[in-house]
C-alpha cells in the first residue's frame, strides 16, 4: 500500500446511530479527493464502541459504496492473540473477496515484550488470507514495535508481511525502519504532522486522519512531497490532536457540513473553546 490511505471516521446521527447517509458523503469526498486507499475501521473509527453487529454494516456498507473503485484494508487489531486469530478466520471470505490488506495494531495494555509481538504478529500472518500491515502507534498502546523487531517478523513471514503503518512519532525511528525494510517491505507514516519528513526520509505514504477533511491537500503532501502544503496545514492539523482522535477532526468535519458532531463515550467533541480555535483556523482556507 503507497500513498495516501484515509482512515475513515464513523459518523453518528444524534441518538447515537451510525450516519450511513454521512458515511457515504464521506466516501464521496475521499473517492473525490484522489486517495490512493480506504482504511475502515482503524482506530479513528472508534471502532471499540462499535458492537460486532455495527462494524459488520459498516464492512458491507463501505464494501457496497466503494464499488471497487479504490483499495480496502480493513483495521483488525486486538490485545487476546487466540480472539484476533478466530476472528480473522471469521472473516475469511470477506477478506479475500473485498480487501487488500488487513491493518493491525500493536497490543494494547498488556505491554508485551518484543518476542510477544513477534510471535503475536506471526500468528496474524499465518491466520490472514491477505496481506498484513503492522501497525506501531505507542502512544496509544503503551508498547514499542522496534525497528528490529519488525525486520524479524517480516523474514518469518515474507509472503504474508506487506508494510507497517509507523505512528512513533519520530523521523528517527521511522527512518530506521526504512532503512532495515531494505525496500523489502512498506514503511507508512500514520503521523500528519510529520507527513513531509517521512517522504523526505523514504517513506511509502501516509494514513492519514487529516485527509477525512483534506484528501487533496494530504494527496499533495504525500505524492509531491509538498512542504508548502505541509506547513500551510500544520496548525490546523495540531489543533485534529489537542483533544484527543477523531474529536478534533469530527469538528473539522461538522465545520464543513459533512458530519453531524457526535462521538461515542469514552470520547466526546471537542470543547467550546477549542471548536473556536479550530473554527477560525478553517476560515483561510475559505478565501
Amino acid at each position: 500500500m503507497k500513498g495516501l490511505g484515509t482512515a475513515l471516521i464513523t459518523p453518528f446521527c444524534k441518538d447515537y446511530s451510525i450516519d450511513f447517509v454521512a458515511l457515504q458523503q464521506l466516501i464521496e469526498h475521499q473517492i473525490a479527493g484522489n486517495i490512493d486507499y480506504l482504511v475502515i475501521l482503524g482506530t479513528t473509527s472508534e471502532v471499540p464502541t462499535l458492537s460486532s453487529e455495527e462494524q459488520h454494516q459498516v464492512i458491507q456498507f463501505v464494501i457496497e459504496k466503494v464499488a471497487g473503485r479504490v483499495p480496502l484494508v480493513l483495521g483488525m487489531g486486538g490485545n487476546d492473540t487466540a480472539a484476533l486469530v478466530a476472528r480473522i478466520q471469521t472473516l475469511t471470505p470477506i477478506l479475500q473477496q473485498h480487501f487488500a490488506a488487513i491493518l493491525s495494531v500493536t497490543p494494547y495494555y498488556n505491554r508485551p515484550s518484543q518476542e510477544g509481538l513477534f510471535q503475536h504478529f506471526c500468528a496474524i500472518a499465518q491466520a490472514s488470507p491477505i496481506p498484513v500491515l503492522l501497525y506501531n502507534v505507542p502512544k496509544r498502546t503503551g508498547v514499542n514495535l522496534f525497528p528490529e523487531t519488525t525486520r524479524r517478523i517480516y523474514d518469518a513471514n515474507p509472503q504474508k508481511i506487506m508494510g507497517i503503518k509507523e505512528a512513533c512519532n519520530s523521523v528517527e525511528q521511522f527512518a530506521e525502519t526504512v532503512k532495515i525494510a531494505n525496500g523489502d517491505f512498506a514503511v507508512i507514516s500514520g503521523d500528519d504532522d510529520l507527513a513531509y519528513e517521512m517522504m523526505r526520509v523514504g517513506g511509502d505514504g501516509l494514513i492519514s486522519v487529516a485527509s477525512n477533511a483534506w484528501p487533496k491537500a494530504m494527496h499533495n503532501i504525500v505524492h509531491e512531497y509538498n512542504m508548502q502544503t505541509q506547513q500551510q496545514y500544520a496548525h490546523l492539523i495540531h489543533l485534529l490532536f489537542v483533544e484527543g482522535n477523531p474529536s478534533g477532526i469530527k469538528t473539522v468535519l461538522t465545520e464543513m457540513g459533512i458530519i453531524k458532531n457526535v462521538l461515542r463515550l469514552p470520547m466526546v467533541p471537542c470543547t467550546e473553546n477549542t471548536q473556536m480555535v479550530i473554527r477560525r483556523a478553517l476560515k483561510p482556507l475559505e478565501r
